[in-house]
């Protein structure tokens, strides 16, 4: 199979979009993915990262594909869970305390720091509107991180997000409490669910 149609039939299956990485992986030079950005083929949409023309700017996707150690969360994180109608104009992002790479300059981002043995907890892949997948914290992690950073969340987003949380029949609150923990949060969280459940 040709190298151009190996890059497109690739960026079809993954609803519109492919990086350098992934070429790689396919056994494709990058100087493929500059001809195709050339022929109007494909469009560079970001650091390494291209889509076809025909799909749609999917942010979510370009911001996660910027590295591997980042994580929606917070105010974001709820979006991508269906507890907040606000679409972020600024995306909430956590990664871990050593952290430097190229989301350190992108005006749209709110890096929160985290210890390394804090980051992974609750970690999931979840799917944006576009069909692409993206890491997020789960619906218990982003519950404990809102409250943990109350005074830096909207307090419209957040009294929302804890009403449907307290509502939502798959919430896990053994899980919510073991976060809590883990998150030195255990006693606001334990308060807030006796008012709210």
């Amino acid at each position: 199979m040709d190298n151009y149609v190996k890059i497109l039939d690739y960026a079809k299956s993954n609803n519109g979009y492919i990086t350098n990485k992934e070429a790689e992986n396919l056994g494709v030079n990058s100087t493929f993915l500059s001809n195709l950005v050339n022929d109007k083929k494909i469009e560079r949409v970001g650091n390494g990262i291209y889509k076809l023309p025909n799909y749609p700017i999917d942010d979510f996707y370009i911001l996660s594909k910027s590295s591997n150690r980042m994580c929606f969360s917070h105010a974001t994180a709820l979006y991508l869970h269906n507890m907040s109608d606000r679409i972020p104009l600024v995306y909430d992002i956590t990664v871990p305390y050593n952290y430097n790479g190229n989301l350190l300059n992108n005006k749209n981002v709110t890096l929160r720091y985290v210890k390394d043995d804090i980051f992974p907890i609750g970690m999931i892949d979840i799917k944006t509107i576009n069909d692409l997948t993206v890491k997020c914290y789960d619906l218990e992690r982003t519950i404990c991180d809102i409250i943990r950073d109350k005074n830096h969340v909207d307090k419209e987003i957040y009294s929302k997000a804890l009403k449907e949380y307290a509502k939502n029949k798959n919430k896990d609150i053994l899980k919510l409490i073991k976060y809590a923990q883990k998150l030195n949060v255990e006693d606001q969280v334990v308060e807030l669910m006796e008012v709210l459940l």
